[in-house]
């Protein structure tokens, strides 16, 4: 005991020291248990998690986090998780393609975005673009934003933020659910969900249908170094696709200290390409599928009222075939060589990629003296990618293995500090500490934050030895390197809040900059493998290298107020950025912009909700997004763009186990079309003005339970 104390008591010297050399600038906390039930009562829907993996609430969480609660979700009645995103925050932008969801989060992509859903990694794309067709809107509670690194907590992947989804608990006693949306352009979207239950024991089914017809904004084609002007293109803007998904989970409680689940889902998506008549431009022989699935169990064992340990164990996968509808000679790696003009048959699959992986993490908090809260964990990751067309070797892996600390300190009720470290080991690049420190000042109705955190992001088995050819006004070539270094970053964060009977305010600014940085560069076609220039006739080779240097620094500015039944909210974001790369052509650095970069973004929003008497309920929202023109490095700019929304709610009668809701509305009210031709970059795709209506009828039967886990089971933050 002796020995323990002693530890104690140097953790409280080290971390107290650390607090004063950062208090003319950190803010603090108050944790969640120092709160009256009472005030709980009031602000449970405020709880959140994602920015120190512990409960907090969020005008008292150390690391700024934006929430997108239930009710914002329900009244906005978005078609998918994309559509909530891009029109109810100004700090993402999007621009879908065949291959997913197209991210970027103040300034970075995808590749440093890392999207949770309960605490959990989305599984797909690994170092790709995310379907976020995975996720059922309607079974949303709410979504969390934390920007900035978050390596120290999350590992890889979390240089840009992390976006944790935050799904509905489904307790009730008995509980059926259907929704079925319309919308133009053969829209379709339909979710069952099927619960229960019994005793200690729980289940929850979710079933989700995503269909589209798809739509053609222009039937002009861009076509470099060449007079030919193609104006009856059939490529379209969104192509025609369907997916589908089931999600099983289940729940039991053994005794009042531990309760373990088990979960899986299986997912997949067929994406229609039509083929016109221009060999080169658009002319498509297959089409596209992924199968994904997933398995995971753990459990969650409570030690006191305030300690508790988790354990998490998941496997997903993400496949990715061509469909082939016309008989192709295609070439790639076949048994580890690379094979010419290997012929496929209409009906026939190709595997184009499998990736799999495999993870499991161990964590435990701890209420200890001196008014510490401590997480610690241990974290082992297993990536494995088989591409036999695109891959030499057919098969590579790779694997990490992660130790991660964290204390939370109240040095006063009005100061807090929460720093963290991680030990990350991979295979392939050693080892790596990433550590992270953050503060809150409190004052009344007033908050002061800073943060500077570290960034770690290995390369990927797809960025080290992925290799294939795209067809897009000519043939691309898009290389892998496996020279490639593991990305670092230094992230500086400081946001002034204030909150005040129904108004908020909140601006932070943010600096970021990046060592190593991956991103695909131009090189010379002369420099791509022999068989590649041999087979093809290249237009432009494109490898994974790391930048010399990159940062990005920009300010978030957040209006809300709400009275009775009206509220209203403005979101601002200006972003700037620069980077520079190695031109091998002229053995010189040249400064770049990052792909995707607009410097300002905003969204707005006014709702009204009124109650005639106990039979009806009606709810009406205006919602814009608007952005500036985005920058490429090659293939032109997007357009900026402006897009308006109307959305109505109608709820009809009371009862105890049924509820019946319509929403209907019109998007994109100004009916704003990018009409750039296809192959360059577009701004956004909308098709235009759309209408759309759903119907939701629900039974539940049995009142929630008030469960202890569910605060932490679901929402075990461990990756």
């Amino acid at each position: 005991m002796s020995a323990f104390y002693n530890c104690m008591n140097y953790r409280h010297f080290v971390v107290t020291g650390c607090c004063y050399l950062l208090s003319m600038h950190i803010s603090a906390q108050s944790i969640i248990e120092n709160k009256s039930n009472e005030e709980l009562s009031l602000m449970l829907d405020e709880v959140v998690v994602t920015g120190t993996g512990t409960e907090h609430l969020l005008k008292d969480v150390p690391v700024q986090t934006e929430v997108i609660n239930h009710k914002i979700i329900e009244g906005y009645g978005g078609k998918n998780l994309q559509d909530i995103l891009m029109m109810l925050t100004s700090s993402l932008d999007f621009n879908q393609d065949d291959m997913g969801s197209q991210m970027q989060l103040n300034g970075l992509g995808n590749n440093y975005i890392l999207i949770l859903i309960d605490g959990k990694r989305i599984h797909g794309d690994v170092g790709g673009q995310n379907d976020l067709g995975l996720i059922d809107p309607n079974n949303i509670d709410k979504i969390e934003i934390v920007k900035g690194a978050s390596s120290a907590l999350y590992g890889s992947d979390a240089i840009a933020g992390v976006i944790n989804i935050i799904t509905k608990k489904h307790d009730e006693g008995i509980l059926l659910e259907n929704t079925t949306r319309v919308g133009s352009y053969g829209d379709i979207r339909q979710h069952n969900g099927i619960g229960f239950r019994i005793g200690r024991f729980q289940n929850y089914t979710n079933l989700q249908l995503q269909h589209t017809d798809g739509w053609q904004n222009t039937a002009t084609e861009y076509t470099t170094g060449t007079e030919e002007s193609i104006t009856d293109s059939k490529n379209k803007t969104v192509n025609r696709y369907t997916n589908a998904q089931v999600a099983q989970k289940f729940t039991y409680d053994i005794g009042d200290k531990l309760q373990i689940y088990a979960e899986g889902s299986a997912y997949w998506k067929h994406i229609y390409r039509p083929s016109g008549k221009y060999a080169h431009y658009d002319v498509k022989t297959y089409d596209l599928e992924y199968h994904n699935s997933s398995l995971a169990g753990g459990g969650k064992y409570q030690l006191s009222g305030t300690d508790y340990i988790t354990l998490d164990v998941d496997w997903n996968r993400h496949a990715y075939f061509y469909h082939f509808t016309d008989t192709t000679l295609v070439d790639g790696y076949l048994f580890g060589k690379f094979t010419h003009y290997y012929p496929m048959f209409p009906g026939e699959h190709e595997l184009q990629s499998d990736q799999q992986r495999t993870m499991v993490n161990v964590k435990g908090v701890f209420e200890l003296p001196y008014e510490n809260r401590l997480s610690a964990g241990l974290e082992w990751r297993y990536d494995w990618l088989n591409a036999p067309m695109r891959v030499e070797g057919e098969k590579v892996s790779d694997w990490t293995g992660a130790l991660y600390i964290q204390d939370e300190f109240n040095l006063w009720n009005w100061f807090n500090v929460t720093g963290g470290l991680r030990l990350n080991k991979n295979q392939n690049f050693g080892m790596k500490l990433t550590p992270k420190i953050s503060t809150m000042f409190s004052l009344g109705d007033w908050r002061i934050r800073a943060t500077w955190s570290e960034g770690f992001k290995s390369p990927t088995p797809k960025e080290l030895y992925y290799r294939y050819v795209k067809e897009m006004n000519g043939s691309y070539l898009y290389m892998g390197n496996p020279d490639l270094k593991p990305q670092t970053s230094d992230y500086f964060s400081l946001g002034v809040e204030y909150s005040w009977k129904g108004f908020y305010f909140n601006v932070s600014g943010y600096y970021n900059t990046l060592n190593n940085m991956i991103t695909l560069v131009t090189i010379p076609n002369y420099q791509a493998p022999a068989e590649y220039q041999v087979a093809y006739e290249l237009k432009k080779t494109r490898q994974y290298q790391n930048m010399e240097d990159a940062k990005t620094y920009g300010v978030d500015v957040s209006l809300r107020y709400a009275h009775k039944e009206w509220s209203a909210g403005i979101g601002y974001s200006w972003l700037d950025n620069s980077a520079h790369v190695y031109d091998s052509n002229k053995e010189v650095l040249k400064k770049v912009i990052i792909d995707g970069t607009a410097h300002h973004k905003a969204n707005a929003y006014v709702t009204w909700k009124h109650a005639f008497g106990d039979v009806y309920r009606l709810g009406v929202g205006v919602y814009g997004r608007m952005s500036t023109k985005r920058y490429y490095q090659t293939d032109g700019d997007g357009k900026g763009y402006q897009i308006w929304r109307i959305n109505t709610t109608h709820d009809f009668g009371k009862s105890k186990t049924m509820s019946y809701r319509l929403e209907a509305g019109v998007d994109n009210i100004f009916d704003y079309v990018d009409t750039t031709p296809h192959g360059r970059h577009l701004g956004t795709t909308t098709p235009g003005r759309t209408i759309y209506a759903s119907l939701t009828i629900k039974f539940s039967k049995g009142k929630k339970t008030n469960n202890k886990f569910n605060s932490n089971m679901s929402n075990s933050e461990d990756d």
